[in-house]
């Protein structure tokens, strides 16, 4: 398997990704989001690129939604919860179709559709992920979401997470990015201590999300991949 790593939405190109299985990766917080979204017994996630979309499609719907999502960190006016995987509890997620739109995760999902697989990982489920990106045994695109277009220091120590989880497995070979994003990781294995320098990081620490934090740079604690299909995620194999 050849494992190349994407830096940010803004760098995905069809070339890089056509064909190839990719993991996408917004752990703070999109990516999170999806994934304990899906862990709690939602029906479906379909990540869509502006506001007024995702209220169309809620209101068009004849399943029960919520909508989820935020612009500069902060819930969107109009939208029932914010991007905090916290907001979605059993109580709140299960049976419902969750639309959401971020300011990069489901961008870059959403730039992704040429990929023939798309993964949805986080720090949260990385050994499960990269245990599905073994079994599709197909070459790998770890796609970074980035924050507004630029290289986010988060999502590449998670890459370099999810490669050594995959190096674990089976061997592999890797770009030169790749082999940088692996290479912090093994450097630097409490997460939350590297991040912390992190200017998304500190965004989301100025607005009191400290729980939000903790919680996205949990390990290994959700078993299960969502995966993206004809328009929606849905809790993968």
């Amino acid at each position: 398997m050849k494992i190349d790593v994407i830096i940010s939405a803004k760098d995905i190109r069809e070339e890089k990704i056509i064909g190839k299985t990719v993991i996408v990766i917004d752990m703070l917080r999109a990516t999170s989001v999806i994934t304990t979204a899906l862990n709690n017994g939602c029906k479906r996630v379909i990540p869509v690129l502006t506001v007024e979309e995702a209220k169309d499609i809620s209101k068009s719907s004849k399943e029960p939604c919520i909508l989820g999502g935020e612009r500069n960190a902060v819930k969107i006016d109009g939208f029932d919860f914010s991007n905090s995987p916290l907001d979605y509890k059993e109580n709140v997620a299960k049976d419902k179709v969750l639309v959401m739109t971020t300011s990069n995760g489901t961008k870059a999902i959403n730039a992704c559709i040429k990929a023939k697989n798309i993964l949805i990982g986080a720090m949260l489920n990385a050994k499960a992920v990269a245990k599905r990106a073994v079994e599709l045994n197909n070459d790998l695109v770890i796609v970074n979401s980035g924050t507004y277009g630029e290289f986010s220091m988060d999502d590449f120590i998670c890459g370099g997470y999810i490669i050594q989880c995959i190096k674990d497995c089976i061997q592999v070979e890797l770009t030169d990015i790749a082999k940088t994003a692996h290479y912090i990781y093994q450097c630097n294995n409490d997460v939350v201590e590297f991040i912390k320098g992190a200017s998304h990081y500190n965004r989301l620490k100025e607005l009191g999300l400290e729980d939000d934090l903790n919680y996205c740079c949990s390990k290994d604690i959700i078993n299960i991949v969502p995966e993206y299909e004809r328009g929606y995620i849905h809790k993968g194999m």
